[in-house]
């Protein structure tokens, strides 16, 4: 299968450069990056730390999507567009963990799950995914006596709190109890609080040194409590799972599909 990265000269790219290359039954088709990059014109392997490969990045996005089975893309929403009507010019699948779109650019990416196979998601963790599904799950079987609390932590430079992967998780937890999360959520707790309210799924943030990612949801009852835990030790485990999805779309029929899709949970 031929991969072509969009993007490949960031530190995601990069990390995605090394995964193809590693991986048995891939190749690496190519990679790009946008106009006036410093990283235009050279060798995709040697920007990434490792032997060169003989391709060098470029701007042409319409060369790459022709000589690829299915495109990778973790950069920014205003290139999605592009690259949706290019994956549909070339008939091929596209994996997307670009984050951070409107109303329009969404369903610009479900109108053209019609045509063509689209992988999106959050976070491509496997093992964040399947705690996606297991949160789901605990909360469809458990009623609201057991409260749920989700804790996350992060290295001191993230910017953002709670995380994206830990609203999703949120979110997971408020669809198994049937309840919208933006109903129950209970965020930045601080002072005279007052009791915890029946239902609620609260959220709790802590940054510090360089950890990469840590995300526990509990579920507190009255004489016993249940965690699920992820730990993430290196962000190649986002690579990994994006990689996984890209070849999962061999051979799938036209539609937008997630990492639950991809790992069986559908």
């Amino acid at each position: 299968m031929k991969i072509g990265i969009i993007g490949c000269a960031g530190r995601m790219g990069q990390m995605l450069v090394k995964e193809v290359l590693a991986t048995e039954g891939c190749e690496l088709a190519g990679g790009t990056e946008g106009p006036g990059n410093s990283a235009l014109g050279k060798d995709m392997a040697a920007h990434a730390g490792l032997e060169p490969c003989g391709l060098e990045i470029t701007e042409d996005a319409d060369v790459l999507f022709a000589g690829s089975d299915v495109i990778i893309d973790f950069t920014l929403p205003a290139t999605t567009q592009n690259n949706l009507e290019l994956a549909k010019q070339h008939q091929i699948a596209l994996v997307i963990g670009t984050t951070g779109h409107d109303a329009d650019g969404l369903a610009a990416i479900e109108a053209s799950a019609k045509d063509i196979t689209i992988v999106k998601a959050m976070n491509f963790s496997i093992g964040v995914n399947v705690l996606f599904a297991l949160s789901e799950q605990l909360a469809a079987t458990l009623d609201d006596d057991y409260d749920i609390e989700i804790v996350e932590m992060h290295h001191k430079h993230k910017v953002d709190a709670p995380s994206g992967t830990a609203i999703g998780l949120g979110e997971a937890a408020a669809k198994g109890r049937r309840v919208n999360l933006d109903d129950v959520a209970a965020r930045g707790r601080d002072g005279i609080t007052g009791e915890r309210r029946k239902g609620d799924i609260g959220f709790t943030s802590l940054r510090g040194g360089e950890v990469v990612g840590e995300h526990s949801v509990i579920f507190a009852g009255g004489s016993e409590r249940v965690e699920l835990v992820h730990k993430a030790a290196s962000r190649g485990i986002f690579s990994n799972g994006a990689v996984h999805a890209a070849r999962w779309t061999e051979g799938q029929a036209a539609g937008l599909y997630d990492m639950l899709d991809v790992l069986g949970f559908k």
